[in-house]
């Protein structure tokens, strides 16, 4: 994300770059009465759950009305489709929604998990641990972003201090952080212009098969079956439109559910080569990361990439539901993170408040019993969870 991203971005999200965006919105929203689910994506393994929904006919074989989703190139651009009414549904880094819905007070909530775990801290070669990033630059997909939350976490365990400085000498212990656009992060490592990036898949596993990096930590790794991406729809939708609303997270969960068990047959349907085109990724690439062998499991043991192989992580996994602990977590968290632009409005904001506002569970729930029940999803039959979190 060019720093020209990054301002537009910002400028979405406050009330007068939103307001034109939100009036347009609003005003498609009354002229359908018969809505279609047009879903808004970035090409990385987060958005796999509304793909295969959109692939597999779910929506449709449940009277729904749907288009081929779109892909967008940035977060920029699928914020302004979703405040615009461009599209309804789409996949948002889970701490971009807290900005969002605290910062911005756009009219959206979270409904459902996409997936758990999916990214990485990939590095050159010559880095081997995380004390060697001191003095060097890494890159991140966005100052809001979970990767930029675990990735401070593991910094500032290492006596490192992260710094935003675009320019300037480093101080011994310092890790200069930006942001850029996860398409090319690999060329900058393989270039050295940056030491390391952490980020969703499937680049972590595009470096690895270019043999430019190495995965040095697995983020699920260190916060266990953390949330990435998640669900975000409009409250206009979900309060004016409840069956829809419904019939949308059936969709998403029925896809997750089928994704656990065709972990092959997604990657496939995902790549470039799928009938649909849904990423620019081969499938080989896709398929590491949904399906890695037994082999590549044990040297990520043995090199440490796996650190806690008793938590028998998935390199990316699938349930929905948004456990309340984690956005409170979330939540403290990002309080003591270093991100870009006003963060004011995260000063004075209550972690169980926000968890409670920013998420509306009603229809996963049903969708989950619907399918199986938590247990389907590797889960116990508690919407409660203590969260891990080991750097």
């Amino acid at each position: 994300m060019s720093r020209r991203e990054w301002l537009k971005l910002a400028s979405l999200f406050t009330a007068t770059g939103a307001a034109p965006l939100l009036a347009a919105g609003e005003a498609r929203a009354a002229a359908e009465t018969d809505p279609t689910v047009r879903i808004g994506y970035l090409p990385i393994t987060d958005a796999a759950p509304l793909l295969v929904a959109h692939n597999n006919g779910y929506f449709d074989t449940d009277g729904l009305k749907s288009v081929k989703p779109v892909m967008l190139r940035s977060w920029a651009q699928l914020i302004e489709a979703f405040l615009s009414g461009q599209v309804n549904v789409v996949h948002l880094l889970s701490p971009m929604t807290v900005w969002a819905r605290f910062g911005s007070r756009a009219p959206a909530k979270v409904v459902a998990w996409n997936h758990v775990n999916g990214s990485a801290l990939t590095v050159t070669p010559d880095i081997n641990a995380i004390g060697d990033l001191a003095g060097k630059t890494v890159a991140i997909p966005f100052w809001y972003s979970i990767h930029n939350v675990v990735l401070q976490d593991m910094l500032r365990a290492h006596k490192l201090v992260p710094v935003s400085r675009p320019e300037g000498a480093l101080a011994a212990n310092e890790v200069r952080l930006v942001v850029m656009a996860p398409a090319d992060m690999p060329p900058a490592l393989a270039s050295k212009r940056i030491a390391g990036f952490i980020v969703a898949e499937p680049f972590n596993a595009a470096a690895e098969i270019l043999k430019v990096g190495k995965i040095l930590r697995f983020t699920g790794d260190v916060w266990r079956d953390h949330a990435c991406c998640t669900v975000f729809m409009q409250e206009r939708d979900l309060n004016g439109r409840p069956e829809w609303s419904q019939k949308v997270v059936d969709g998403i969960v029925k896809a997750q559910r089928w994704t656990r068990d065709h972990r092959a047959e997604a990657a496939q349907l995902l790549s470039k080569d799928g009938k649909n085109h849904y990423t620019p990724h081969p499938e080989a690439t896709l398929g590491r990361v949904l399906v890695p062998s037994a082999e590549l499991e044990g040297s990520y043991l043995g090199s440490r990439a796996i650190t806690h192989p008793n938590w028998h992580e998935k390199r990316i996994d699938f349930q929905p539901y948004p456990f309340p602990s984690y956005t409170e977590t979330l939540v403290g968290r990002l309080k003591q993170t270093l991100v870009e632009g006003n963060t004011q409005f995260l000063q004075n904001l209550d972690p169980a408040k926000a968890a409670r506002e920013l998420v509306d569970d009603r229809f996963v729930k049903r969708s989950i019993a619907a399918n199986g029940g938590m247990a389907a999803f590797g889960l116990t039959e508690a919407f409660t969870r203590k969260e891990e979190i080991v750097v």
